[in-house]
């Protein structure tokens, strides 16, 4: 039985922020207990269509999951660690629009201040990590201070465009806040969090709106990456460089880790720069090799990919057999299979959709779901994007949908909530 809340509750709130800080624990489990407790505790009696959309196609992807592994012997513990992984985003969805549909726009507040309280944890264990092991490569400033946060670049850009998002606040705390950010942004050197703030902001922009006007600044803003891209590369950082160098090595070789077809296993240079490329091709081999079936509906909850070797893990040990991957579209393969990969695409399509409308706040905040559907278009290539254990935007576009919907009832002056956009 679930509690009643007002919108005056404090413990919502806390259970908001919770839910974000106790990924940096980087413990799964705990994650999954956390977010499943919120979750059931804030279940709500009515869902709008519109919710229940995307967690009928999350839901259906585990179905797949499900019914292809009832023709493969799989661990148990593996098979349950997927249940629990693939669960992930529809927990983390729940939890945000929960939330939300019972504190209401004031939500809001509570979500800004907790990637700042995010950013300023961030900050703080880089200092004391820096006096306590002496931090002097890029290697190491990640290693302790974490590889991504994509929570705290989408509250910069919610500070940055506060106009927009009609965010009430003092200037002087709103500039405080997005140098605290940036800060903490740039700390973690994370390609995909440069591409996300990027994407976010020409997309609040409007320029993923399309006309021969954005058609033109896309242009140019493509020639001026690739220019970027040239310099970088003609520069020839070197692969054992240090600190900005180290850095501009993994610009250097990104357009291609992920994308390679052939890569040869003997050279480790070659092996570890894309090591990414080696799972994609690894997985297509092994699930194709088991006919069409298995390529229809994949392998199955449990199933795993042999990389041939142990390899060394960020979670420190070493493993053959990798039940999930670091590209998205590839592990919902290896589970569901092509249709797998088809609910994730639609999953996209329709974060990405929307109505057109007068009301400036909602056509921001439409545009900022637009960002957001393509900027998991390119997480989910590269960093499993909503199933990564350590994700949290599950939870903030739980939260962006359920804000949406109290905004388009309250501009219609309904007493209840559409059920479309």
């Amino acid at each position: 039985m679930t509690l009643q809340f007002t919108p005056n509750s404090f413990l919502p709130k806390l259970l908001y922020v919770l839910c974000i800080i106790v990924l940096l624990l980087n413990s799964y489990e705990t994650t999954f207990v956390v977010w499943g407790f919120t979750a059931f505790i804030t279940l709500r009696k009515k869902y709008s269509v519109s919710f229940l959309r995307f967690q009928i196609l999350l839901g259906l992807l585990i179905a797949v999951a499900l019914f292809s592994a009832q023709f493969t012997d799989h661990k148990s513990y593996v098979y349950f660690k997927d249940i629990s992984y693939l669960l992930k985003p529809m927990l983390g969805l729940a939890v945000g629009y929960n939330i939300c549909k019972i504190i209401g726009k004031d939500l809001f507040r509570t979500v800004i201040l907790t990637g700042v309280l995010l950013a300023t944890i961030h900050i703080a264990t880089i200092l004391i990590c820096f006096f306590i092991f002496k931090i002097t490569t890029m290697h190491l400033l990640r290693h302790y201070g974490g590889y991504f946060n994509d929570y705290e670049i989408y509250t910069l850009v919610l500070l940055i465009f506060a106009k927009q998002f009609e965010i009430k606040i003092k200037p002087q705390t709103r500039m405080l806040f997005i140098v605290l950010l940036s800060v903490s942004a740039f700390l973690y050197l994370a390609r995909t969090n440069m591409i996300q703030f990027v994407v976010l902001v020409m997309a609040i922009k409007g320029y993923f709106i399309l006309n021969v006007r954005n058609v033109k600044y896309l242009l140019v803003a493509t020639s001026l990456v690739v220019t970027a891209y040239a310099a970088i590369y003609y520069s020839n950082p070197s692969r054992k460089g240090e600190g900005l160098e180290a850095f501009l090595y993994k610009i250097k070789i990104a357009p291609i880790e992920s994308f390679k077809t052939k890569i040869n296993e003997e050279d480790w240079k070659d092996f570890n720069d894309n090591y990414r490329s080696f799972e994609n091709i690894i997985t297509v081999r092994q699930v194709t090799d088991r006919g069409f079936p298995t390529i229809l509906i994949g392998k199955g909850m449990g199933s795993t990919i042999d990389l041939g070797r142990e390899m060394w893990t960020n979670d420190q040990e070493f493993i053959r057999y990798v039940p999930e991957l670091h590209n998205t579209y590839m592990t919902m393969y290896l589970k569901a299979g092509l249709i797998g990969v088809l609910l994730t695409l639609i999953f996209i399509y329709y974060l990405s959709k929307s109505k057109p409308t007068n009301n400036q706040l909602i056509h921001h905040i439409n545009l900022l779901f637009m960002g957001s559907a393509l900027f998991l278009i390119v997480s989910n290539w590269v960093f499993l994007g909503l199933y990564l254990k350590l994700d949290n935007k599950s939870i903030f576009l739980g939260f962006l949908i359920a804000y949406r919907e109290i905004l388009i009832a309250e501009n219609a002056k309904l007493p209840s909530i559409p059920n479309e956009y």
